[in-house]
């Protein structure tokens, strides 16, 4: 299989007319034959982002290269890429066939060649029997295969996706998703796929970029941005149910034999069970809701059970202590509202932030 193009981006920045800074120094690589998911909030600079590299927009500051070659004056029809945008951007008067054939543009290749290089890719995607009909005849799914089917026979060596799902349903959503896997599995083009769902980015991308008001917060696999956020805002961003947050102040008791939490705003303390001599102030703590066992039937239990949710395999418990909400994910079990219960954390696993700089923190040292 020939090398795909990496892609690189080298202290990007974009402020439009009007003043607003899009980008701030986005120096990002994706490698080649890659799927990375450019993921953040709205208005976190990730379509501009896209728009750069595909040549409809120009940065303000810095460079973009293809492999070696820079290539941040080229226009968009010289930089062998293809994109697919939110909204489909198919032409309702022409027939699937036209409109998946567009793709092929100045192709050199002869008229029979284009009609069964239309067909194949239209069988591939499960729209053969569509291709006498309009756009408005078809439903989202299958307008989106269209998109995605022009983007096919041209078949560049550069993917960029803009939140294609976004306007699906969440059935067809998570079809899509599995469509667009094996698209990538099968040609192994180097793509970026842009969206706001953090499940997209996870299950689709190899690695995932967070950007936030125009930075990079962090690059990595999922696993590696789930487990071991750099910052708050990583933290926080990923998880459903998401991170349980509680600010407060660490210390080491010597009666205890370990580390106490303290939080700020209740008279909740937790022997964290992590061995650590120096006193931490302005400490935020974050666990993850399947991080935190329910002990039922404990006596001392403290916490009370506000809600259930019901999800089949497993269930979302709504606890509640003085002023402090937490949630936790576990199996299913014969818990009922109103019961109060103890809580056993798994300490290996809590995440700790500084309270000023939101950045992760290491308690023990080494």
């Amino acid at each position: 299989m020939e090398p795909m193009p990496e892609i690189r981006t080298e202290s990007i920045s974009k402020t439009f007319p009007d003043g607003t800074q899009a980008l701030r120094s986005v120096s990002l690589q994706v490698k080649n034959g890659e799927l990375l998911a450019l993921v953040g909030p709205s208005g976190c600079g990730k379509t501009t982002l896209l728009r750069i590299i595909s040549g409809l927009e120009s940065p303000s500051e810095g460079h973009l290269f293809f492999d070696k070659e820079k290539v941040t004056q080229l226009s968009p029809e010289r930089r062998d890429l293809g994109m697919v945008f939110q909204n489909y951007a198919l032409f309702p008067h022409l027939s699937i066939f036209r409109n998946i054939g567009l793709g092929l543009g100045n192709s050199p290749l002869s008229k029979a060649e284009k009609k069964q290089t239309v067909e194949q890719v239209a069988k591939n995607l499960g729209l053969y029997e569509y291709l006498e009909r309009k756009p408005a005849e078809l439903s989202g799914g299958q307008r989106q295969r269209v998109a995605l089917a022009r983007l096919l026979v041209r078949n560049p060596s550069i993917h960029l996706l803009d939140e294609p799902l976004s306007n699906l349903d969440a059935n067809l959503r998570m079809k899509m998703r599995e469509e667009l896997a094996n698209l990538h599995i099968k040609h192994a083009k180097t793509t970026i796929f842009v969206t706001h769902d953090q499940i997209e980015a996870m299950t689709l991308g190899q690695r995932i970029c967070l950007l936030n008001h125009g930075k990079i917060e962090q690059i990595g696999t999922p696993e590696e941005l789930y487990l071991n956020p750099c910052n708050l805002f990583v933290a926080i961003f990923f998880g459903i149910p998401p991170i349980n947050i509680l600010q407060g102040k660490s210390h080491y008791s010597d009666a205890e034999g370990s580390g106490i939490f303290r939080c700020q705003e209740s008279s909740l303390s937790l022997k964290t069970l992590i061995s650590h001599k120096k006193d931490h102030k302005n400490l935020t703590l974050g666990i993850r809701p399947e991080n935190i066992k329910i002990m039922a039937g404990d006596a001392n239990g403290e916490f009370l059970i506000k809600r259930i949710e019901y999800l089949g395999d497993s269930q979302i418990v709504h606890l509640s202590f003085e002023n402090i909400n937490l949630t936790c994910k576990q199996p299913i079990s014969g818990l009922r509202s109103g019961e109060r219960v103890a809580l056993a954390i798994d300490w290996k696993s809590s995440l700790w932030f500084d309270s000023n700089t939101k950045n992760r923190v290491q308690l023990i040292e080494s």
